[in-house]
């Protein structure tokens, strides 16, 4: 059975206060993205049309790509979740393992594919940025709200690729921690934990998929 703590009745008491604080914190970082969300929707409500010709510059492709990774690495921690309650602790280090490489392999597409280029071109706010659009694509848009755009765009998700970054080294500590102390993991509420953080981690992507790569016209 669990190990129940001095602080807690039973082991229902137990698992149902570290999930209450995962909620909660879970809750925290909705109204940590919710307000960059809602700024971007505003500009983009705005800025429609030079929005539109903007993200033509984000290829869709990759950030289809990104998020089929993403989606796999949620599978595999799902099941990672169902092996610890079946304690198959072999099965689950697997899993952790799958999706950390999903995560080191997001953010990679990510920096090579995506940001990599963007800074070689001078797609990203800095002070010659207007010189440097209007050299490789033209007048054909607002270069102030173009800029407004990759600000916005760098700044979600590079945040969001911290939390992917963040999410990588907790499955490498929690792997370490089965396999060195397994006594320590008495339950599966701490993988659960860090899945429902790697599930908002890859909830937060989905709308940005669409938001940046997939803008109407």
């Amino acid at each position: 059975m669990p190990e129940v703590y001095p602080q807690f009745e039973d082991i229902d008491q137990q698992q149902e206060t570290y999930i209450v604080g995962m909620w909660a914190f879970l809750v925290n970082e909705v109204m940590f993205f919710g307000p960059l969300f809602f700024i971007y929707g505003l500009y983009a409500w705005k800025h429609n049309a030079v929005f539109y010709v903007t993200s033509h510059h984000l290829d869709y492709k990759i950030g289809a790509l990104n998020t089929t990774i993403l989606l796999i690495s949620s599978w595999m921690v799902a099941m990672a979740v169902h092996y610890h309650q079946k304690n198959q602790l072999k099965k689950v280090c697997n899993m952790l393992w799958g999706a950390a490489v999903c995560g080191t392999l997001f953010l990679a597409i990510k920096l090579i594919f995506e940001w990599a280029p963007k800074f070689s071109h001078g797609l990203f706010p800095n002070p010659g940025f207007q010189s440097r659009y209007l050299a490789y694509y033209g007048a054909d848009t607002n270069v102030d709200v173009a800029r407004l755009f990759f600000s916005m765009y760098f700044a979600i998700t590079g945040l969001h690729a911290l939390h992917v970054l963040i999410g990588v080294l907790i499955f490498v500590w929690l792997i370490r921690l089965i396999k060195k102390r397994p006594d320590v993991i008495t339950d599966y509420v701490p993988t659960e934990m860090v899945g429902l953080y790697w599930h908002f981690v890859d909830l937060v992507w989905i709308f940005l998929f669409p938001l940046f790569y997939l803008m109407p016209k």
